[in-house]
């Protein structure tokens, strides 16, 4: 990342930062080793993580990166799944196991700095972890070192959260993306639709494919719908219900060199390189919790998704090459 050496200045003398970066800029598994070096530096480094499976694949990738395995240096921590050691100086976590954590201590004793990656999804947790470590910068920690990083970021308002923070940016996109729209009848199955736009894409593109749906079953439909592809497309459908085995196949190089075709949610939107991508077929629509007042409860709602969302899925498509979304 070009800006690295601007923000690693600015973190010897000063303790927050906001750094927006575009997909593909290696933001989420480049800043943590590099501030390891740091003099300031001198405990662990917590990343955090909107998802699961983004928490594994960064730590994974950092652990590759630094030719090691995963737990050593470099380790993770996720619900039901954790691969850290006593000699781990970079952990990347979801946002609710950091909030249970800062809850348990708010003085994070032993913890250098805190990345919050991702920060524009705007969760609960998320946004109340962030919260809570200002306030304990504020109150015990004037020396922890707090970043918020996101590719679509609105970096004035969480730069003034974070008590007028420099907003570094990293100008750019490291390979050109072609940006196609090309919309679906009002009256056809979402299924029908994408699947026909997946069929499309295979004929005229070249390179793995990877499709955002709202929900596991429609990428269960949508996968009925592609029944019959030829035997150099390799398919994998990829959702949190799935077992992290097949959610690593399904983010890792097909070992036969076939072609990649992912069926996934909103489980591969960020922090994700998935090897062989260059096409990425948007249905356009997401899954998220909302509060329903009427009802007293939390329920699940399909809705079109953020300007935000869809930025960042179209990011997929141009990480190691060329793209086309």
């Amino acid at each position: 990342m070009a800006v690295l050496p601007a923000l690693l200045a600015h973190l010897r003398g000063a303790t927050n930062a906001v750094l927006v970066a575009p997909p593909g800029a290696g933001k989420t598994t480049a800043v943590a080793p590099a501030l390891l070096g740091e003099p300031w530096c001198t405990g662990e480094i917590l990343v955090l993580s909107p998802r699961r499976l983004a928490a594994r694949a960064a730590a994974e990738r950092m652990a590759t990166n630094a030719g090691e395995p995963v737990g050593q240096t470099f380790g993770y921590a996720t619900r039901m799944d954790t691969r850290r050691s006593a000699g781990t100086r970079v952990t990347v976590i979801t946002e609710g196991i950091f909030v249970a954590r800062i809850q348990a201590d708010p003085e994070l004793a032993g913890v250098s700095a805190v990345l919050f990656d991702e920060v524009h999804e705007r969760s609960l947790d998320g946004d109340f972890g962030l919260a809570l470590a200002v306030d304990a910068q504020a109150g015990f920690r004037p020396d922890l070192r707090l970043v918020a990083m996101s590719a679509t970021l609105d970096g004035a308002r969480f730069a003034a959260m974070m008590g007028g923070a420099p907003v570094i940016e990293s100008e750019g996109r490291a390979h050109p993306l072609t940006l196609r729209h090309i919309g679906r009848r009002a009256e056809a199955r979402i299924e029908d639709e994408v699947a026909s736009a997946v069929r499309r894409a295979l004929g005229e593109e070249q390179g793995g494919v990877l499709v955002f749906l709202p929900g596991v079953a429609e990428i269960e439909r949508v996968a009925d719908r592609l029944a019959g592809l030829p035997d150099d497309i390799a398919l994998h459908l990829l959702h949190g219900s799935i077992d992290p085995p097949l959610q690593r196949a399904a983010i890792q190089a097909e070992p036969d060199g076939r072609r990649k075709l992912v069926l996934a949610t909103s489980i591969a939107e960020t922090s994700l390189t998935i090897p062989g991508i260059r096409i990425v077929v948007d249905s356009g629509l997401a899954r998220r919790p909302r509060y329903d007042r009427q009802a007293g409860m939390t329920r699940l709602v399909t809705e079109r998704a953020s300007q935000a969302a869809v930025t960042q899925r179209a990011g997929r498509a141009a990480r190691q090459g060329p793209g086309v979304a």
